[in-house]
């Protein structure tokens, strides 16, 4: 349940998206905010979702429902493209706002983004919540605790199974690819390490592969990266993978720490560690990262509590991503022009 003594958060959907389900519906349940309403671009698909899902109303427009006075929340799971004119027009109205990552298309239009968040002074947050879990806090303990040694080399992948042709990850217009959907992750791990590599990392090289049959949208793309104290970094990422792998190894000194599903730690909540001593496996709780992160979010909503990610933050890792585009030599998203407001 929310705290006692806080008010729940009355939250909003643009959208009836699969992910909202694990991402918002579950983890609002389960501690006690409310989800007063959703709209989708088809009303009948809203009225399912909020049958399914215990939504208190259906409003007509994702216009109309950032206008209504009882949303204070606004979630944002649309399709990638979307993420950047939706995040503005509920920043314009005064919400605040939980986007799906990444919070824009590109960089000019995440720091518009930001400049609107700026404005309105509600919380904007991009919704990285495998920072939030216990397995995340713990590969930072290992390294601030010294028992890893100094960083010397961080490796993370995100790697899925390839969605169907039609699913707008793979459409250019849309803000998809691989890294927009999945490579945000291992760059936002991997910049998230800045502490303990002497700040930011800088991009060294990128290279990636093409979708067939989607020009301009890759497949996969791979990065490196160098910290200024000179510990190196992979980041890689791919939408049409054997398999599934989450995975973020962390190389020390003295030792390394991997965790085998950093970004859905439900499924898999292990800390393998490795030094001299030996080799040991960490359990570190399969509660839903997304349950964590909305804690966090209601606790700087209601009393103004510190927060890892804010608007500068999400333009920092879109700037990360364009320039991993260009040196793989893609371009990078287009921003979407939303020319009917549903």
């Amino acid at each position: 349940m929310s705290e006692p003594g806080r008010e729940p958060l009355r939250i909003g959907v643009l959208g009836a998206a699969r992910i909202t389900a694990n991402s918002l519906i579950g983890p609002a349940r389960s501690t006690g905010h409310r989800v007063v309403a959703v709209a989708a671009r088809d009303r009948s698909r809203a009225e399912e979702f909020a049958r399914e899902h215990g939504v208190e109303r259906v409003i007509d427009s994702y216009a109309a429902l950032i206008a209504d006075p009882e949303v204070e929340v606004v979630y944002n799971p649309l399709a990638n493209g979307l993420h950047g004119p939706w995040n503005l027009a509920a920043l314009a109205a005064g919400k605040h706002v939980l986007s799906e990552k990444p919070s824009a298309s590109n960089a000019e239009e995440a720091a518009e983004v930001r400049e609107a968040a700026a404005k309105s002074g509600a919380v904007f947050m991009e919704a990285f919540h495998y920072l939030f879990h216990p397995v995340t806090r713990r590969l930072h303990e290992l390294l601030e605790s010294g028992e890893l040694g100094d960083l010397q080399r961080v490796e993370t992948m995100v790697a899925i199974a390839a969605p169907p042709d039609t699913d707008p990850r793979w459409s250019l217009p849309l803000a998809g690819g691989a890294m927009m959907d999945l490579g945000c992750y291992s760059l936002h791990a991997v910049r998230m390490l800045a502490p303990f590599g002497g700040g930011a990392p800088r991009l060294v090289s990128a290279r990636g592969g093409e979708r067939a049959g989607a020009p301009g949208v890759d497949e996969r793309l791979d990065v490196e990266l160098e910290f200024p104290g000179g510990a190196t970094a992979s980041a890689r990422c791919h939408m049409a993978y054997d398999g599934l792998d989450m995975s973020c190894r962390i190389i020390g000194s003295r030792g390394e720490a991997t965790a085998t599903n950093f970004v859905l730690p439900h499924l898999d909540d292990q800390v393998v560690v490795r030094t001299d001593a030996g080799e040991r496996t960490e359990r570190l709780g399969t509660r839903s990262s997304y349950t964590y992160q909305l804690d966090a979010f209601a606790a700087r909503v209601r009393e103004g509590a510190p927060l890892p990610l804010d608007a500068d933050d999400a333009v920092a890792t879109m700037e990360l991503i364009d320039a991993s585009y260009r040196a793989a030599g893609f371009e990078p998203r287009p921003r979407s022009v939303v020319t009917r407001l549903p």
